[in-house]
């Protein structure tokens, strides 16, 4: 690869105008260019020491688990600590100082979610009622168009399609 070496001595700069021709002369062709500058590192903004890809690979893959183990460790602690003084998961103050205000607090987020519950059930339970009550009127409008003379319509055979009730 003699052009690939030559552009390399002229550094980014000449793969950048490589890239533009090849877009300019057809857009396949620059993006293929580009491509390939960009896969095989010509355009990274990384630097390569020795040329050792692999060996800088695992090094931020390290660098990035490392990272997360202090997170990790970060938030055990968070979550140890906080069992010990009563404070919730995401490490709030456990108490206000003021037992009496605590109890309270307590006493009212346990009242609102048993009436967010009960509000919730009371909900799926209207939903129901309305639900059985268009239910009943359907059939009840039904029975009585048949009860009014108007048999039911038969059941439609194979290859005939089927008949709109009269209204």
């Amino acid at each position: 690869m003699v052009l690939v070496d030559k552009l390399d001595t002229f550094g980014k700069p000449a793969w950048i105008v490589l890239s533009i021709l090849g877009f300019i002369a057809w857009w396949p062709i620059g993006l293929a260019i580009l491509a390939f500058s960009i896969g095989s590192g010509r355009m990274g903004c990384w630097h390569h020491q020795n040329g050792d890809r692999w060996q800088q690979h695992m090094g931020r893959w390290q660098a990035k688990m490392e990272r997360m183990q202090e997170k990790m460790d970060r938030m055990r602690s968070k979550m140890d600590g906080s069992r010990g003084t009563g404070g919730d998961w995401w490490g709030t103050p456990p108490s206000s100082g003021n037992r009496a205000f605590d109890d309270y607090r307590t006493e009212t987020l346990r009242r609102l979610e048993e009436e967010q519950r009960e509000f919730k059930e009371f909900l799926e339970r209207l939903r129901f009622a309305k639900d059985r009550s268009e239910f009943d009127q359907f059939m009840n409008e039904r029975r009585n168009r048949f009860q009014d003379g108007n048999p039911p319509p038969p059941p439609p055979s194979q290859g005939q399609p089927p008949q709109q009730p009269q209204v």
